[in-house]
């Protein structure tokens, strides 16, 4: 690998500091880890609270007559706005689309508003709603609503994107993590850290002696295939910002378990580790956007492989992991070194504007 960012100088990595507490917004209240639970707990839940936000999942279950619904929404600021295998507009697609099938949920539509800098190209905004509209495609859905506006230039990285999803949930399908078990599956579909490495390659120019590009894709038929085996699926989750790490922090204090993953179990491309070694990065940290985390009971682990590997986007899923116990909230790595060490989840963020 090599770096090649135009001025000749050595990327400019670096990650967002804490800061002020309580008096500004700073960068790593977006990192998805300490800071964003802070920001969430203590200025959106003392407002916004009520039974069905205060799960704090990937969306929101809720009953519409005799069916049951879920409906999610999420904001895309990545940087650069196109990166090796992907771009913000199918990134915001398949990221919506994700947080409803971990839910359990079968994607039924999705709307999109458009925040457009002053400056931004026309021909770049048509390639980009061009992606929307063959990364829904893909996943067998479209974009039914949508809304546009325009900001001063300067004010918004050329293009930002919200986007909501809504779906349903097959009969009697309950996910979540007060399901979880002592004894306990945690699988991953895949390799993880693609997504964030590949936008940090084009936003620093970093060259790498193989293509490594973005696992972004939709994940909804590969779930579907996952609850079709009849098998005991208790939660899913697909690790984006603050990476596996600290999704499997949020599923261990969901559910008052112990995780234990091993190291050497996790799968790590070799130009994700080489990169995150040159940079000073923990893959464990390093977002995703095609990739799932599932914890499910122990004696349907395998059942529950074999099936995720009749898939494209699953056929590298592994188990990484066990539920130790109930009762203690954490997650342990088994290092390769055969010691054992807390995982915790940072402050800030390893890699801002990723997704």
């Amino acid at each position: 690998m090599s770096g090649d960012n135009k001025s000749g100088t050595s990327p400019a990595i670096f990650c967002p500091a804490p800061g002020p507490r309580g008096d500004v917004v700073v960068l790593g209240h977006g990192s998805g880890g300490r800071l964003t639970a802070d920001l969430v707990s203590t200025t959106f839940l003392p407002a916004l609270s009520n039974p069905i936000l205060d799960r704090l999942a990937d969306g929101a279950e809720f009953d519409i007559g005799a069916s049951r619904a879920v409906f999610t929404t999420d904001s895309f600021v990545v940087n650069p706005l196109r990166f090796p295998g992907g771009d913000i507009g199918s990134l915001a697609v398949n990221g919506t689309i994700n947080d409803l099938a971990v839910m359990g949920g079968r994607p039924l539509g999705l709307s999109a508003a458009f925040i457009l800098e002053e400056g931004l190209p026309i021909d770049e905004l048509r390639a980009i709603v061009h992606s929307m509209r063959d990364a829904a495609s893909r996943a067998g859905i479209q974009i039914v609503a949508a809304d546009t506006k325009v900001v001063e230039r300067g004010k918004a990285d050329g293009l930002f994107i919200t986007t909501s999803g809504i779906g349903v949930l097959p009969e009697g399908l309950r996910l979540g993590p007060e399901n979880v078990r002592a004894g306990d599956a945690v699988l991953a579909s895949g390799p993880i850290g693609d997504h964030g490495i590949a936008v940090m390659s084009a936003r620093e120019g970093l060259q790498f002696e193989t293509t490594l590009l973005s696992d972004c894709a939709p994940l909804n038929a590969l779930v579907a295939t996952m609850l079709e085996s009849g098998s005991a699926i208790r939660c899913m989750r697909d690790p984006t910002r603050g990476g596996v790490a600290t999704i499997l922090n949020e599923l261990a204090k969901g559910a008052g378990a112990e995780i234990m993953i091993d190291e050497a179990a996790v799968p790590v491309r070799a130009a994700v580790r080489a990169a995150c070694e040159l940079l000073g990065l923990d893959p464990l940290y390093v977002a995703c956007e095609g990739r799932l985390l599932a914890i499910v009971a122990d004696a349907d682990a395998d059942r529950v492989l074999d099936a995720m590997r009749t898939h494209a986007i699953g056929s590298g899923s592994c188990r990484i992991g066990t539920v130790t116990a109930l009762g203690r909230s954490r997650v342990l790595l088994r290092t390769a070194f055969g010691t054992t060490r807390l995982l915790e989840v940072l402050a800030g963020a390893q890699l801002p504007r990723i997704c």
